[in-house]
């Protein structure tokens, strides 16, 4: 049955559950297989039984659950033909978010492959289906196309490839046909080679009897259009007449208007990277590896004449602003504008005609991909960024219009493919009790990001450190500054920050110490101290603020650094009329000329905690005397230090695999207690006797929760991942994991809810009311909001009381006047109420009376003419009328 028609029933399943290796003790209680990565909304559940009995011997896995997707899209999204959603492809799954609100109204997945051998169940493509708008076709690595009926969000038909799919297109001229460029196996058997040999084939979407059981079947027809290397484009012609694909240094170009369609190879100076058609022409773009865009004008009959296999070189149009390597080409919907985005952060809009280009700087992250919406006359453009952030850019205005994030966190872009090591990558981690958010690294090493976990949504984001987002290609990478620490202090009015570039032949170190304080007003931090190199040219590292008390002046700010010195900074105010405070140094110490480590407050900040390599020092803070030297044989090389407990009697000291716990006032070791797997951290709360430690085995991580008074743990949990760092969060935990996924863990952990993460079903959207001329011209009304798009009834103009209401508003929205004359002056002009008994039928004349018989006019007197009047009049009459005659 035909694609466009078929509507078989499936059932859609959440994301699967991440797996360790197959060495795991907890291998046997999970279901399906794949790699251990955490991905979104994933939780794992204890047993209400289990955790009764408190078997510490038995390590159960904890809650948790992922607040940040472990997969950004590098494929441009899709958008429904009526643009009010588009798609967008996560791992293994497909996002529908809404264009108005950016939410995820529905997600799709399917199910996971049978086959043990399959490497991998991302999706790699998306193309809507031509022939029916309601369906959507998807691609993955195990070789599985998927058609989907996203209103239902149902799966309608898997068909089986057997070879990883790469890319997409479709046509409406080849109905229930699609084109696929599939990677078939190297024949280097080389350990770790990577599949370079590709084919794209012309895919029927019928399929045959599925045989037995399984929902996934073959295609009925295949059809080899031609090989190629590893793919990076394929697209096809706005006529359907041609068909392109790109890899390597090549463009491959085939015909379709023939039966035998096969590919002309075009060679490139550089590589190839991205691929895009022209909407009305027959030519198309790409861009290269060098930051080239060039136009290819390679597609006519005579050029394809015995030249299939043929490698040939073209005439190009070339242009050329990018540094490096182009990630994404689209063409505006009239085909005048050419649209480029790369690692620069940098939309450059590149007008065909002339050449020249615009540009949107500073968009916040390099950019993946670049896709074109239009709902009637309106256009926008949507960017996808590295940190998984989707931008909807005016394309009048040339303005971010809107955004959709949650956390930003790119580690391949960010960290440039930092060591795995936790020791090696700085991860900042923080909580803010007073705006509920979580200080996090961004999707640049040199700034930081406020994540509130209900709302999970991301408040607002801190530039640390300045610095130059990308360098040019033929000159040295420059180095970011680096955010390395960062702590909050206990009211949550301060914090503290440590950024750190690396000096080289060329450019020396740099150091800050930056000091924020918190504006409940605007609700942001503000720069408040910088110090610079607090500890000369070497590394802070560790810092804390001490416990608040209620004189503020009293907090203080503990830092240790490379140079040997242990450095206290305190308050000062200002003594004008502002009375504004900022930070200053109050005392410099140093213990024997060795490197303290790890700093530590007691819960009353009467006692300060210095960890060095052999011992432990407890300080007086306020005259930076040694009270306490505390040396641990069971601990021969001291990693940190830490106050326990709520009373701040109990200190633990960490060595490797070893953890002894200190009485402080018995002044003895009162247990002692080795691990079998390496501590990386311990975690306390200020009111809480427990305290968790945890250990790395593995691709695991293993939490032991003690009481500060027994060796034996109260309770053992496991998590199927490492761990960079983690912090306490209200009663239960915050994490980074190795993979850079910000996870919440603890007992009892619920997922944040949201409604887009199971396949929904989503409704059609209403069409909307079509611009008037004014509209287009103009723009519509700034005063009437929403409610101009809604159709309102037809104003009732029979009554004179409603014409003086139409004379408010603007005079182009009045109705013609020859419509309102009659209403207009009866509402004016007050007729005479005339008796109907008083008017005569027919055209008589009517008698007229006087106009007011109560006062009659008095008659004039008569006057009698005598002689000397009529001689006047005589002589009036001679002089005017009568003429002398001449002969």
């Amino acid at each position: 049955m035909a694609a466009s028609s078929s509507r078989e029933a499936h059932n859609i399943p959440l994301p699967p559950s991440p797996l360790p290796d197959k060495d795991s003790k907890s291998a046997s209680r999970r279901k399906g297989k794949g790699k251990e990565q955490p991905s979104a909304g994933h939780k794992r559940r204890v047993s209400q039984k289990a955790a009764a009995k408190g078997n510490a011997d038995t390590d159960l896995d904890w809650d948790w659950t992922a607040l940040t997707d472990s997969h950004v899209s590098k494929v441009p999204p899709v958008f429904t033909k009526d643009g009010s959603y588009f798609f967008s492809l996560v791992g293994p799954s497909v996002k529908i978010y809404s264009v108005a609100t950016g939410q995820n109204v529905s997600t799709l997945t399917p199910p996971r492959s049978s086959n043990a051998n399959t490497a991998s169940n991302l999706l790699t493509s998306a193309v809507l289906n031509p022939n029916n708008a309601f369906q959507l076709i998807t691609g993955s690595c195990n070789g599985y196309i998927h058609i989907w009926d996203f209103l239902e969000a149902t799966l309608l038909k898997t068909i089986d490839l057997s070879q990883p799919v790469h890319h997409l297109c479709a046509h409406e001229k080849f109905k229930d046909y699609i084109f696929a460029s599939v990677t078939r196996p190297s024949k280097n058997k080389t350990k770790g080679a990577a599949d370079d040999s590709a084919v794209v084939l012309k895919v029927s979407l019928h399929t045959n009897d599925a045989i037995g059981e399984s929902s996934v079947r073959t295609s009925s027809e295949i059809v080899p259009i031609g090989k190629t290397r590893f793919p990076t484009g394929l697209a096809i012609s706005h006529n359907g007449e041609w068909l392109v694909a790109t890899a390597g240094y090549k463009a491959y170009v085939a015909s379709l208007t023939s039966s035998t369609s096969r590919f002309t190879k075009y060679v490139s100076s550089e590589r190839i990277t991205c691929l895009a058609f022209h909407p009305s022409e027959d030519y198309f773009a790409t861009g290269d590896a060098k930051g080239n865009i060039r136009l290819w004008y390679c597609l006519n009959d005579q050029v394809h004449v015995k030249a299939v296999g043929v490698e040939k070189k073209t005439q190009t149009a070339s242009f050329h602003w990018h540094a490096h390597a182009v990630s994404s080409l689209v063409f505006t919907s009239n085909g005048a504008y050419l649209l480029s985005g790369g690692e620069e952060a940098v939309l450059v809009i590149w007008q065909l005609e002339s050449g020249k280009k615009e540009f949107i700087p500073r968009i916040g992250a390099p950019i993946n991909t670049i896709a074109l919406s239009k709902v009637g006359r309106e256009e926008e453009y949507l960017v996808g960024l590295a940190d998984g952030t989707y931008l909807f850019i005016g394309a009048s205005t040339l303005q971010v219009s809107r955004s959709y994030s949650r956390i930003r966190l790119d580690p391949a872009v960010v960290h440039d493919g930092a060591s795995t090591s936790t020791s090696v990558t700085p991860t900042p981690l923080a909580s803010h009790p007073a705006s509920s958010t979580l200080i996090l690294p961004s999707s640049h090493p040199s700034s930081l990001q406020m994540f509130s976990i209900p709302s999970s949504q991301v408040i607002s984001e801190l530039e640390v450190s300045p610095s130059n987002r990308v360098s040019r290609r033929d000159e040295k990478p420059l180095e970011p500054p680096r955010v390395e620490m960062t702590v909050v202090s206990s009211s949550g009015d301060w914090m503290a920050t440590v950024d750190r570039r690396e000096g080289d032949g060329t450019l020396h170190g740099e150091v800050y110490l930056k000091i924020w304080s918190w504006d409940r007003q605007v609700g942001s931090w503000m720069l408040n101290t910088r110090i610079d190199r607090p500890h000369g040219s070497q590394k802070v590292m560790d810092i804390a603020f001490s416990p608040v008390s209620p004189s503020s002046s009293s907090l203080l700010l503990a830092t240790t650094g490379a140079d040997n010195n242990i450095k206290i900074w305190r308050l000062k105010k200002t003594k004008d009329r502002t009375a504004s405070e900022f930070w200053v140094p109050r005392s410099t110490f140093d213990f024997r000329s060795e490197t303290p480590k790890k700093v530590s407050w007691s819960p009353d900040g009467s006692l300060l905690s210095i960890s060095f390599k052999k011992h432990v020092v407890l300080y007086d803070p306020l005259t930076t005397v040694p009270r306490r030297i505390l040396t641990t044989p069971e601990c021969p090389n001291v990693s940190s230090a830490q106050f326990v407990g709520s009373s701040g009697r109990y200190l633990a000291v960490i060595s490797g695999r070893d953890i002894s716990i200190w009485d402080l006032i018995l002044q003895s070791v009162i247990w002692h207690r080795r691990s079998d797997f390496t501590i990386q951290s311990v975690i306390s709360r200020p009111n809480d006797d427990s305290f968790t430690v945890l250990c790395h085995h593995g691709p695991s991580t293993h939490a032991s929760i003690y009481s500060c008074s027994s060796s034996q743990p109260t309770m053992t949990r496991k998590l199927p991942f490492r761990l960079r760092s983690a912090i306490a969060f209200s009663s239960q935990f915050i994490g980074i994991s190795q993979d850079w996924s910000v996870i919440h863990f603890g007992d009892d952990v619920q997922k944040v809810p949201d409604e887009g993460a199971a396949a929904i079903g989503i409704q059609p959207s209403t069409s909307s009311t079509k611009n008037t001329l004014f509209q287009d011209i103009f723009g519509k009304s700034a005063f009437s909001g929403e409610q101009e798009a809604v159709p309102q009834p037809a104003q009732d103009l029979s009554g004179p009381d409603q014409i003086p209401s139409l004379f408010d508003g603007p005079s182009f929205m009045m109705p013609p006047l020859e419509t309102l004359f009659d209403d207009a002056m009866s509402d004016f002009i007050k007729p005479r109420n005339v008796a109907l008994d008083d008017v005569a039928d027919g055209d008589g004349d009517v008698e007229m009376g006087d106009a007011d018989e109560t006062e009659p006019l008095p008659k004039p007197p008569r006057r009698n003419l005598d002689a000397l009047d009529m001689e006047a009049f005589i002589g009036l009459f001679k002089q005017h009328s009568l003429q002398r005659t001449y002969a």
